[in-house]
């Protein structure tokens, strides 16, 4: 039993140990992770306002080179003759080197309502249909009827000009340029300038989205890359097929707007979607075949603003996702250590408790073993005590019967009455103790008598039956809880004169129930049953008590589920009463 006790003790320790150490990792696994998302929402936000700080200064650079074709547009003019029929390519390519400009194209709006790349210094350009080109075919219209263009979303418009954003060369898919086109109605055609991408490229490398997310991404060690994405045409580039059969791909439905995308997963297609469409921050940690990555998709909306991006239609977008991309390693590394730490904390004070918790327990022990070994002891002397009372009149009997035979034949007839009374008084005393029950309850109560007896006290008892069998292996506390109430009463009752000292004990076995009750004299009874009698210290008696006796009885009661209750019928007298449930089959 003992090495099961222990066993059972060092087993749930082991258990409250391990039980901790995961909810504190889960914990701190939380708390980093809830760290981190701030930090990268903190670092969205300044993103976002950064990015829309370079975009809008992009803007005002490109409107600048927009109003810059217009006025090569308006030179080009009084440069060329009123009619495309008497212009040259020569003609175009001696002026484009003059004003600067990658190449001239004149456009033509033909009979069929088709407009065409009429003539150019690019030999390339020339008679190209731009019927498929949406939405520059529909906008080439609107310039040639002398509307105003409203596209602001996809470009720059001004008088009899509208420029287009940076798109790939529809003759040449390897070079980017941004065109201008210029229509008043003074000629027959319409007057295309336009230069290459090198212009904004140096822009963008000294100060635009791709520099700065990589100033970013060098001065946060965590940070592993970020990236603006096109939501409707992520991951895959969009491309035209063309009458020959080849593909362009198409920069205003770039998948990848700006900042860089390395670390690709099977995931990133769902998640940008994902975001877009709900409108909230989507995060997925995830081991890809680069780092064990931790992203944050974030959806961010420009409606009121112009954004140079299309969908997979050719329809102006209204937001993008901001993708950030962090490295969850340090996450991982910080659990680790902050784990370690806590399991070698644990270990060093379980190994300073562990032998405190041992000897406490075993200090408890050898208290309980003493007391057992006291109310043992108690026990077999009263019990041996007992046994000797009834071998002594086992013993007497023979001599008692020859006695009265003796009085009876010399006719003393009132010696024999009383002497036999004194037999039945004798006989009647120890069928008392037979009829208690219990040998532990009855020695008790035989000490008790004799202390009684030493002390003046009227002692009665009617306790019968009191077997406690299924409170066997509780005897002691059994014994415990009437030893205290007997004293109780004893202490109560020596303040009084002798004809006061009156104590009387009742106990029985009622209906699965252990009933005890004792009563004594006590003066003023009904004031102190409001007294707080069986708080631990409070005691109304004089001398070296220390009021512990009624505090121990309510504390073993409660142990056992039971109710102890105390009253006064008069004043005179004070009654404690206790049940205890007994067990039942």
């Amino acid at each position: 039993m003992r090495r099961n006790i222990w066993l059972i003790a060092i087993s749930s320790i082991v258990l409250l140990v391990v039980v901790n150490n995961v909810v504190f990792f889960y914990i701190t696994r939380y708390l980093l992770q809830q760290e981190l998302d701030q930090q990268l929402i903190s670092l969205s936000a300044q993103v976002r306002q950064a990015a829309e700080q370079r975009r809008v200064g992009l803007d005002l650079f490109e409107e600048q080179i927009s109003r810059e074709l217009r006025a090569a547009s308006i030179a080009a003019k009084y440069a060329l003759d009123e009619d495309v029929e008497n212009i040259t390519a020569e003609q175009l390519e001696a002026l484009a080197k003059e004003l600067d400009l990658s190449h001239i194209t004149l456009l033509k709006k033909l009979e069929n309502n088709d407009i065409v790349l009429y003539q150019s210094s690019d030999p390339k350009q020339i008679n190209k249909s731009t019927a498929s080109w949406d939405p520059w075919h529909r906008i080439f219209h609107e310039l040639f009827e002398m509307k105003t263009i409203d596209e602001e979303w996809l470009g720059t418009s001004l008088p009899n000009f509208w420029s287009g954003p940076y798109e790939v060369s529809s003759t040449d898919y390897t070079n980017i340029y941004k065109w201008g086109y210029f229509y008043d109605g003074t000629t027959n055609y319409m007057i295309d300038p336009y230069i290459d991408y090198t212009a904004v490229n140096t822009y963008n490398e000294l100060t635009g989205l791709d520099r700065l997310f990589e100033d970013l991404v060098q001065s946060n060690e965590s940070l592993l890359e970020i990236s603006i994405v096109n939501p409707l045409t992520f991951p895959n580039d969009q491309v035209t097929i063309e009458e020959d059969g080849s593909e362009r791909k198409h920069i205003v439905q770039r998948p990848v707007l700006y900042g860089s995308y390395n670390y690709k997963s099977k995931h990133d297609e769902l998640d940008v979607k994902k975001a877009f469409n709900s409108g909230e921050r989507i995060t997925r940690t995830e081991r890809t075949a680069k780092a064990y990555t931790y992203k944050m998709f974030i959806p961010v909306s420009v409606e009121e603003e112009r954004l140079a991006m299309v969908d997979e239609e050719g329809q102006p977008m209204e937001g993008y996702v901001l993708v950030i991309t962090s490295s969850y390693e340090h996450i991982a590394e910080s659990l680790r250590e902050s784990v370690v730490r806590v399991a070698l904390m644990t270990i060093l004070i379980t190994s300073i408790m562990l032998p405190a918790v041992i000897l406490v327990m075993n200090y408890f022990k050898n208290l309980r073993e003493e007391a057992v070994k006291v109310a043992q002891d108690t026990y077999i002397e009263e019990i041996n005590a007992l046994f000797q009372s009834i071998r002594s009149q086992r013993h007497d009997f023979i001599n008692q019967v020859q006695t009265i035979h003796s009085l009876i034949k010399l006719k003393h007839y009132d010696e024999v009455e009383n002497y036999a009374a004194e037999i039945a008084g004798e006989i009647h005393f120890i069928n008392d103790y037979i009829n208690i029950g219990n040998p532990a309850v009855a020695a008790l109560i035989r000490s008790k008598l004799s202390q009684a007896e030493a002390y003046h006290i009227e002692f009665t008892h009617d306790v019968k039956a009191v077997k406690l069998t299924e409170l066997a292996g509780q005897a002691l506390d059994i014994n415990r809880i009437l030893g205290n109430l007997i004293d109780n009463a004893f202490d109560e009752v020596l303040k009084y004169e002798e004809s006061d000292r009156k104590v009387s004990l009742y106990g029985r076995e009622e209906q699965h129930t252990l009933h005890l009750k004792i009563s004594n004299y006590c003066e003023n009874a009904k004031e102190k049953i409001n007294l707080p009698l069986f708080k631990s210290g409070f005691s109304t008696k004089l001398g070296e008590h220390h009021g512990l006796g009624l505090s121990i009885i309510e504390s073993i009661v409660k142990q056992y589920k039971g109710d102890i209750q105390m009253s006064a019928p008069d004043d005179e007298t004070i009654v404690f009463e206790v049940r205890i449930p007994l067990k039942t089959n």
